[in-house]
């Protein structure tokens, strides 16, 4: 039952936006004034658990929940419950999300209770007025609670942070230092051309290796092999004894491994991130009780799958490599 792109990668990976809505508004991901998508276009819970049931019966593996910010969308946690099922039973390896933190206090325990051993969170500063600058809303303190409650109900927490210039980059090591004496896991990101923003991206645009080759000044970095089933390159810092990890799909793309295809909240299914072309799948969702025709809209769609994406950044290159924002596919 395994889904086999085009060129021979087996899709095993899920990703799920839950919701395109988020109480942040960080300057690389999304306009200030953004126009969301009306509700009623969303998929219901329930269609969502339908959805990704189905995918685990053709062979995904594992499963992460998005956004947006997923922990805002109204009953999520009966999501995350239903689809836990699949856990017990052995069809889903994993169970995970990304989020911003802000609303982990409320759920991490249930999370937990869920099956879900490990999350991402993403924070790109440790200083509380520069954190308000990037995410224009975030409050700092409510972030750094959600991990203290995240981490006290046993949940692995990875921090991620989106590497921009000028902002951050002085700050990454010290990031690192926190985040490993903490014991958790640091991956830095290339920021990604996605949707219209306010800024310029070409004056956010930090390539990864200018940042390693920093670090490097300062740490000893070993590359090792270990993954997580997702794109990061990992190498251990001998003086921190903790893993740092890479994102690069500016400087060093990961096309040739993927395994991952994205599904949104309202049924659209990208084969790439940085790609327009997707596949609607609420339609057949909803034609029919049954799932023949669903399953065959996702075989079509994984037999279009492309080779790589198509982002660049550059001077002569304004305008996004794709429309949507980040928010909208859920990274």
């Amino acid at each position: 039952m395994d889904m086999i792109d085009p060129f021979g990668r087996t899709i095993s990976y899920l990703r799920v936006s839950v919701t395109d809505r988020c109480d942040f508004r960080c300057t690389y991901c999304m306009a200030e004034d953004m126009a969301f998508l009306p509700k009623k276009d969303l998929l219901s819970l329930e269609e969502l658990d339908r959805l990704t049931t189905v995918f685990i019966e053709k062979g995904v593996r594992k499963l992460r929940l998005t956004g947006g910010e997923p922990l805002v969308r109204k009953n999520v946690m009966h999501l995350v419950r239903q689809i836990s099922r699949h856990l017990e039973s052995g069809a889903l390896d994993e169970l995970t999300l990304t989020t911003n933190g802000s609303q982990l206090s409320r759920f991490a325990a249930e999370l937990a209770d869920c099956g879900v051993k490990r999350i991402n969170v993403s924070l790109d500063t440790l200083d509380p007025q520069k954190f308000r600058t990037i995410t224009r809303w975030g409050n700092l303190d409510r972030v750094m609670s959600g991990i203290d409650a995240a981490q006290a109900a046993g949940l692995k927490v990875k921090i991620n942070a989106v590497a921009l210039k000028g902002f951050n980059d002085a700050e990454l090591p010290e990031l690192m230092r926190w985040a490993h004496g903490r014991g958790m896991d640091l991956t830095v990101i290339e920021t990604m051309p996605m949707g219209e923003i306010d800024e310029d991206r070409t004056d956010q645009y930090l390539p990864l290796s200018l940042v390693r080759a920093g670090l490097e000044r300062q740490f000893t970095l070993t590359d090792i092999p270990y993954k997580t089933g997702g794109p990061a390159r990992y190498v251990e810092v001998a003086e921190t004894g903790g893993r740092l990890g890479f994102i690069t799909p500016m400087t060093h793309n990961f096309c040739e491994s993927c395994n991952r295809v994205r599904l949104t909240c309202t049924g659209t299914l990208y084969m790439c991130l940085g790609q327009d072309d997707a596949a609607d799948l609420r339609a057949p969702l909803r034609a029919s009780e049954g799932n023949e025709l669903l399953s065959n809209a996702i075989d079509e769609a994984i037999g279009r799958k492309p080779k790589g994406h198509d982002f660049i950044i550059d001077r002569t290159t304004r305008r996004p490599a794709v429309s949507r924002h980040m928010s909208v596919t859920g990274g």
